[in-house]
């Protein structure tokens, strides 16, 4: 088993009241982090995720008004999946239709059943039903849905690729995962764990590319325990791969290193490491804007332009 599964998904969002609404009261998942992006202070930054923030539960976004929506293309990651108790597929499918949720029928994916849906900006999103879903650590149990029926954190990523094989090798030589099926054009990578244990490759050939816009994944992070780890990684990367890597940055709940895998999609390594509690108590995660050490000067300046949410 291989603990290197998914960290995080960073997206694009548009209006950010109605992001904060949808994942808030409608997936009933925890706000773990309210910032802004490092690189552009004048936009928030906002962490969805479980009770502790956990890795392979935190989903992010940059929220961006008047964004023109993305489009999924070759490159991309075309779907974000979450783990439900299976029992509770129906009574997501009749939530998403009491709240006007955008969704496809119910089908089989790799003998799941798996509701697809999209959140306000077309972001096309996944509730895959599992037996083994007892783990109500993984969910936020005091948000706007039952425990019983709540998100145990990450299921996987589909990427939509040119082709599959050099990615695979990504995966299987640097991450640790290893095939775990093969459907239609899909094929499913494991890691023998369960929170974000899932990368499904698409390979459709010549096809568009993606546009980056509302609705569309900026990058998928996988998770590293600690720097050493991370470092090993990289060495794997650069020296038996031939890729690129940025130098390591300081995202103050993570360190991170980017680069492109062969199919075009942007990766991180996130360490596990400090975590969301390191600024603020596990309790009060997300309730006050955090801002890392180099920003906090210009805190007046910043909560200025910043949209106000409620």
């Amino acid at each position: 088993m291989s603990d290197n599964g998914l960290h995080h998904v960073t997206a694009y969002a548009g209006d950010i009241q109605r992001n904060l609404d949808f994942y808030r009261r409608v997936l009933g998942l925890r706000l773990v982090k309210k910032t802004v992006n490092f690189d552009d202070p004048s936009t928030h930054h906002l962490y969805y995720g479980d009770e502790a923030g956990r890795p392979g539960t935190i989903l992010t976004f940059f929220p961006i008004p008047h964004a023109a929506r993305g489009r999924i293309g070759i490159g991309e990651t075309q779907e974000t999946a979450f783990r439900v108790p299976r029992a509770s597929i129906g009574w997501w499918t009749h939530r998403l239709i009491e709240k006007g949720v955008d969704h496809d029928a119910l089908v089989q994916v790799f003998g799941e059943p798996t509701l697809r849906l999209r959140d306000p900006d077309g972001m096309p999103l996944a509730l895959v039903g599992i037996d083994d879903a007892s783990d109500a650590a993984a969910s936020w149990i005091r948000g706007d849905v039952p425990a019983e029926y709540a998100i145990r954190g990450f299921h996987g990523v589909t990427l939509l690729l040119g082709e599959a094989e050099p990615t695979a090798r990504i995966l299987t030589d640097v991450f640790g995962f290893s095939e775990a099926g093969r459907e239609g054009t899909m094929i499913r990578y494991g890691n023998g764990g369960e929170l974000g244990g899932f990368v499904t490759l698409r390979a459709v050939g010549e096809f568009l590319r993606g546009r980056p816009g509302a609705g569309s994944v900026h990058h998928i992070a996988f998770r590293a325990k600690d720097d050493a780890e991370q470092a090993s990684m990289v060495s794997a990367l650069t020296g038996s791969h031939g890729v690129q890597v940025t130098e390591q940055r300081d995202r103050a709940y993570f360190r991170s290193v980017y680069f492109r895998e062969p199919g075009g999609v942007l990766f991180e390594i996130a360490t596990d490491i400090p975590g969301f509690a390191v600024d603020e108590p596990a309790d009060a995660l997300g309730e006050a804007l955090k801002l890392p050490a180099f920003l906090e000067p210009h805190r007046a300046r910043i909560e200025e332009v910043l949209p106000a949410i409620t």
